[in-house]
């Protein structure tokens, strides 16, 4: 765990994914908190050039992922602006010791928390409240001719998702490989 400004740094188990929790400032009138300041994630080692912002919104059983971007792989610093999510990223680096290995982050409007996705990651999220909205950085444009996935139960990675019952998957996620038959991996 490292803090730099008003940021609180926070490794997971997997080298490059990063949990990071912003100082809340909070009155009677609401709350400020930065979301994002380049020199201090600069300080962390997060340093990333964003060029643009998405945002979705989604209903309680909606799974969107796993997602990536095949020859333009994307970083991504993804927060939910209301409800409550699982994002999970899955490492796709060739020579990383936790290639094909999960792990993720419960993110909400309550803990502000932010959930940074290196490149070289599937990346994903299921709704776990009644609604979400959930935004993200991204340090790469999207290119729709590039999409890639890998199928959100696959037994290898097996990504312990909160109830499995009632998933929303949209017709592409329904068809994505596994993840043995994708061969997917990002020489990084």
């Amino acid at each position: 765990m490292k803090q730099f400004g008003n940021f609180v740094f926070i490794e997971t188990d997997i080298k490059d994914v990063v949990i990071i929790e912003p100082r809340v400032f909070g009155d009677r009138r609401g709350y400020f908190m930065e979301t994002y300041k380049e020199s201090d994630f600069d300080a962390a080692g997060l340093r990333y050039r964003f060029v643009q912002d998405n945002q979705s919104s989604s209903r309680r059983g909606v799974l969107r992922g796993l997602h990536f971007q095949k020859t333009h792989p994307q970083a991504k610093l993804v927060r939910v602006l209301k409800g409550e999510v699982l994002d999970v990223a899955v490492d796709l680096r060739k020579n990383s010791p936790t290639c094909g290995k999960w792990t993720g982050a419960l993110l909400s409007e309550d803990n502000h928390r932010q959930f940074m996705v290196p490149r070289g990651f599937a990346h994903g999220f299921r709704v776990v409240s009644d609604y979400a909205e959930v935004a993200y950085k991204c340090d790469d444009f999207y290119h729709p001719e590039d999409e890639g996935g890998i199928r959100w139960d696959d037994p290898d990675i097996a990504v312990e998702w909160p109830f499995t019952e009632g998933i929303i998957l949209s017709d592409k996620d329904k068809t994505n490989p596994f993840f043995a038959d994708s061969r997917m991996v990002f020489d990084l």
